[in-house]
């Protein structure tokens, strides 16, 4: 694992370790996020500790066509009690992700520092938010990045009521354009959704197009 300073760099995703850290420190600036995402590396740690820079090998990923949709599921889909939208409330979105408890976990890797530096990646247009409403009220989502090159790279979702941010996701990625979801790593709710893992070097070779 490799210290970084301020210089702008990373090491090659080769030498992650066996769990995916590739590298610790450097900071949250715009150019160096997106030198991350466009190479296969994204930022994940906890409020008390130094930024963690991961590239996981396998990767966890969804083809858009192979979206599993259970019979329950497109029963609350049909019922359209819920309104879902794209980049029209991400302040809320990733704020509200930051707050979700998350089994396992006593604090959260959403941070005020990462919400500053994803909000400027969503004004510049690479990070969007997917919003799930019931009336007015939000209810899920998720946020993410675009990097412009046919993949979305998921980040985080929540969900105040039951399913919501399943049908932000199904509804999402049944209307997309997208080559690829990248979920970076195994969760049985999105293996639950069709999500698949991949090798990191097939990862990178969608990435690159």
């Amino acid at each position: 694992m490799k210290f970084l300073t301020e210089d702008l760099w990373f090491p090659n995703v080769s030498e992650a370790s066996e769990d995916g850290i590739l590298a610790i420190g450097g900071d949250l600036s715009v150019a160096r996020l997106l030198l991350a995402y466009r190479s296969g590396i994204f930022p994940w740690f906890e409020t008390d500790e130094p930024i963690l820079w991961w590239s996981p090998d396998p990767r966890f990923v969804l083809f858009p066509k192979k979206l599993k949709v259970s019979k329950s599921m497109r029963q609350v889909l049909r019922n359209k009690n819920y309104t879902v939208t794209v980049n029209k409330a991400f302040v809320d979105v990733i704020k509200a992700c930051a707050k979700a408890k998350r089994g396992g976990q006593t604090g959260t890797w959403i941070t005020q520092n990462m919400i500053n530096a994803f909000t400027e990646l969503h004004n510049l247009g690479y990070a969007k938010s997917v919003e799930v409403w019931k009336s007015d009220d939000l209810v899920g989502g998720l946020y993410g990045i675009d990097l412009g090159n046919g993949i979305f790279t998921g980040e985080s979702m929540f969900a105040t009521e039951s399913n919501a941010s399943k049908v932000g996701f199904i509804t999402f990625v049944q209307n997309t354009d997208y080559k690829l979801i990248d979920c970076q790593v195994f969760t049985n709710h999105l293996a639950s959704l069709g999500a698949e893992e991949i090798s990191r070097d097939a990862f990178l070779k969608f990435l690159k197009g």
